[in-house]
């Protein structure tokens, strides 16, 4: 999980980079501010993003295992 949501971050990287671009157009004293940002996301998303895909993973799997010992699991049958 945390892997996916890593590479899911990753993907956003390309439009938080676009934002610091496009705030080269806006004044000096609004630039800096919006480009920082920009950038610090599209560094820090995919690590947010991994941590996160691993918190809710366990949460998620927790949750399934107490839930399966009650009602005894999912039975799938391959021919």
């Amino acid at each position: 999980m945390a892997l996916t949501y890593g590479i899911m971050g990753l993907i956003f990287c390309p439009f938080f980079l676009l934002m610091t671009a496009f705030a080269s157009h806006m004044p000096n004293n609004q630039r800096v501010g919006i480009m920082a940002l920009g950038t610090g996301f599209a560094l820090f998303m995919p690590v947010l993003y991994a941590v996160m895909g691993f918190v809710f993973g366990v949460i998620g799997a927790f949750i399934y295992n107490v839930i399966a010992k009650w009602v005894g699991g999912i039975e799938v049958e391959v021919e």
